[in-house]
């Protein structure tokens, strides 16, 4: 019978640094994330949440255990294949915007796309798909120097979608944000998980956006604490 589970972490421990300056940031985790369900990583800073997303999202890898991405291995995976499944299967949100602010709203959401090798009227079709889910079709033409907080948080939730991704990652999604205009971004973010189906994991501190999620973990000096 095949698992529920999108992605899994098998006592993972993650070390930087060496010998005399070592930093154990994760300590033997265990974590099974089901697909289409919300996940919420809360802890403080330097608790070892951002790694653990880090790993979850195969930007990094661990120092000892497994992850597993739709019941296959990622240590079984060349480095292309890995990058294959970022770029498609998954989507990011981080609370730095990483977008080229003297470039259009419209050619950053369709970066992604760029990458993959889509062609451009094909390009410009799901980006704007995207940016009508985001409530943003009206500032396609804008430089995203010139948007607010909120409006460039939402850009980058359409770039996350453009790829139509099985999982979103958002680590702080609402971290620069204020209270009304992080609301709106929640709102996006919950709306996708629960009508849209995408599985959606998310590093936070704000309480509020992590109850909104079906599941609290949380995790205090690199272990789950509950």
């Amino acid at each position: 019978m095949a698992s529920n589970n999108v992605i899994s972490v098998k006592n993972v421990k993650k070390v930087y640094g060496k010998k005399s300056h070592e930093f154990v940031a994760l300590k033997n985790v265990d974590l099974d994330i089901k697909r289409g369900e919300s996940v919420a990583i809360i802890g403080k800073s330097g608790s070892g949440k951002s790694t653990l997303m880090h790993i979850l999202a195969l930007l990094d890898s661990p120092t000892r255990g497994t992850v597993t991405v739709n019941g296959v291995e990622s240590t079984a995976l060349k480095q292309r294949r890995i990058n294959k499944i970022r770029n498609r299967e998954f989507g990011f949100v981080f609370q730095q915007f990483f977008m080229n602010s003297r470039d259009t709203v419209l050619n950053n959401v369709m970066l992604p796309l760029k990458i993959a090798g889509v062609r451009k009227s094909e390009r410009k079709r799901r980006a704007m798909q995207a940016l009508k889910i985001v409530e943003l079709t009206d500032k396609v033409k804008n430089k995203a120097n010139d948007l607010s907080g909120g409006q460039k948080q939402r850009v980058c939730i359409a770039r996350a979608l453009v790829n139509s991704p099985s999982v979103i990652f958002a680590d702080e999604p609402t971290g620069n944000l204020d209270s009304v205009t992080g609301k709106k971004v929640e709102d996006i973010l919950m709306r996708l998980n629960k009508k849209g189906g995408i599985t959606l994991i998310v590093v936070t501190h704000d309480e509020d956006l992590a109850q909104k999620c079906d599941r609290q973990i949380y995790i205090k000096d690199g272990r789950i604490v509950k």
